[in-house]
C-alpha cells in the first residue's frame, strides 16, 4: 500500500494579521511542529522591530528558524530553501502535517517551487553602479528605478529590501526584460503536498493592529535593539521596515516621533504589497484569524 504523501500547511498574511496565536493553536490541534519563513526572525538580535514570537507565545510547540542565525551570517533565500528542505524532510518521517507561516511571500514561494533556474547569473559591473546610486542618493533612487523597469514587480516587492531592489534592477538591466516575467519558470516538484491558507483582516482593523504595534515596539525598546546593532546597519535583514527609520532617527536625521509614525507608514505600505503578493496566488483559501474552527476543519477535509 503506497503512503500517503504528508501535507505542508502553509498559514500567511500580511503584517499583524495575527498568525502567531493562529498558528500556534492549529500546531497544538495536529500535534506538529511550524517553520518559520519570516526572513528577519532568523536572527538572534532581532526580536522587537520583528515581532518575533516570544517562548510564552510559542507554548512549547517547536518552533524551527526562529533565532537560528546570528546577523553577522550571510543567509539568504537559497540557503533557506536548502535547509528548509532537509528539517522537513525529517520533520514528515514523526508528522503528517507540518505547518509553515510568515509573511515573506519570496521564502514562501521558493519553499514550495524552488527556484527559477532561467533567471541569469549576476553582473558585478551593474552592481556596482547599482550600489553608488544607493550610496549617493538613498533607496528612493532605487524604488524609481525599479518602478520604471518593472512596474509589476514594483508593487509586491518589499520596498526597503535593497537586496531584492538590486536583484530585481540587476537582472533587468542584464535581459533588457521585466524580472516579473523572468521568474514565471517551471515549478519543481516537491516530494509533499501544499495546502494554502491565507488570513486576513478589514483594512482598517488591520492598519490599527499595524499601529498599536508599532507603539509597543517603542516602549518595549526598539531603540535600544537598533543601538545593539548599528554596526550592522548596511546589512539586508536590517534594510527593512522599523530599521531604516530608527536609524535615520539615530543619524539625527527624524525625531522619534516622525520615525514612528514613518514606520507605521511603511509598515501599511508593506501590508499591502503582502496582501497583493498572495493574492495572485489562487490556491490560497482566505480566512478571518478568529476563524480558528473553520481553519481546522477546513485542514482536516484536505488530509484525509
Amino acid at each position: 500500500m503506497t503512503q500517503k504523501k504528508p501535507t505542508l500547511v502553509i498559514i500567511t498574511g500580511p503584517t499583524a494579521v495575527g498568525k502567531t496565536v493562529l498558528c500556534v493553536k492549529i500546531a497544538q490541534h495536529f500535534n506538529t511542529e511550524i517553520i518559520s519563513a519570516d526572513s528577519r526572525q532568523f536572527y538572534k538580535e532581532l526580536a522587537i522591530g520583528t515581532a518575533k514570537p516570544t517562548l510564552e507565545e510559542m507554548k512549547d510547540v517547536t518552533h524551527h528558524f526562529i533565532d537560528s542565525h546570528f546577523i553577522s551570517e550571510n543567509y539568504n533565500v537559497n540557503k533557506f530553501e536548502k535547509d528548509a528542505l532537509v528539517i522537513l524532510e525529517k520533520l514528515f518521517e514523526k508528522h503528517q502535517i507540518v505547518i509553515l507561516t510568515g509573511g515573506s511571500g519570496l521564502y514562501i514561494d521558493i519553499l514550495c517551487n524552488g527556484f527559477d533556474e532561467e533567471v541569469p547569473g549576476s553582473s558585478p559591473e551593474i552592481r556596482k553602479e547599482i550600489n553608488k546610486l544607493h550610496q549617493k542618493y538613498g533607496i528612493e533612487i532605487l524604488q524609481e528605478k525599479l518602478k520604471q523597469l518593472d512596474p509589476t514587480f514594483y508593487k509586491e516587492v518589499d520596498l526597503n529590501n535593497f537586496n531584492r531592489l538590486e536583484r530585481a534592477i540587476e537582472v533587468c538591466l542584464l535581459t533588457g526584460q521585466k524580472y516579473s516575467d523572468i521568474r514565471k519558470g517551471n515549478k519543481k516538484t516537491r516530494p509533499f503536498n501544499i495546502l494554502k491558507i491565507g488570513l486576513n483582516r478589514d483594512r482598517q482593523e488591520l492598519f490599527d493592529r499595524i499601529n498599536l504595534r508599532v507603539d509597543l515596539m517603542i516602549e518595549a525598546g526598539l531603540e535600544a535593539e537598533v543601538k545593539s546593532v548599528v554596526n550592522f546597519k548596511n546589512n539586508n535583514a536590517l534594510k527593512t521596515v522599523g530599521y531604516s527609520e530608527m536609524f535615520d532617527y539615530l543619524d539625527g536625521e527624524l525625531s522619534l516621533t516622525d520615525a514612528t509614525e514613518k514606520i507605521k507608514v511603511n509598515s501599511r505600505r508593506y501590508a499591502k504589497r503582502q496582501i497583493g503578493w498572495f493574492n495572485k496566488d489562487k490556491n490560497y483559501n482566505w480566512f478571518h484569524p478568529s476563524q480558528i474552527e473553520e481553519i481546522k476543519t477546513y485542514i482536516s477535509s484536505k488530509i484525509k
